[in-house]
């Protein structure tokens, strides 16, 4: 089965979750960069206002087609309860192309549910879901075994 795991990251959290992911299962990885800044204290308080407004931004160019694949595994931070924007206009941009997705968010404690059925909203109801806290990424304590089965 061929995989591909794409991802928004702003503080690098969600790339390790990524990462991970696309290792254990000999993945493609597409890194979604979005052509607005959200670094720094501006940008967090930007990212917030826009995940709220669900705000289509701009993409840089993609590399891989989500049509090629048998399963896609979408992640992204949870912004003020919703998933970072910079996901949701990858689903736009991408529309009618996800079969079978799995979720995978990583937020501070909480979020994770509005995040999913605001994800699901835009794509089709996931094979699964993880929701993970910057705490268990960076301390590596999480176990991908049921997720990725």
């Amino acid at each position: 089965m061929k995989s591909l795991v794409v991802y928004y990251s702003r503080t690098n959290i969600t790339k390790k979750l990524a990462e991970n992911i696309a290792g254990e299962i000999n993945a493609d990885i597409e890194e979604i960069i979005p052509k607005v800044n959200y670094s720094g204290k501006i940008g967090y308080a930007r990212g917030g206002k826009d995940a709220i407004t669900e705000k289509i931004v701009e993409l840089e160019p993609l590399k891989y087609d989500p049509n090629d694949y048998d399963v896609i595994y979408l992640g992204a931070p949870v912004w003020a309860s919703k998933a970072a924007n910079p996901l949701i206009s990858y689903l736009k941009q991408n529309e009618g192309k996800f079969d079978n997705v799995k979720f995978f968010m990583t937020a501070g404690s909480s979020g994770f549910e509005s995040s999913f059925k605001q994800l699901e909203s835009y794509s089709t109801k996931p094979l699964k879901t993880l929701a993970l806290t910057t705490k268990q990424v960076k301390k590596d304590d999480y176990d991908l075994s049921s997720f990725l089965e």
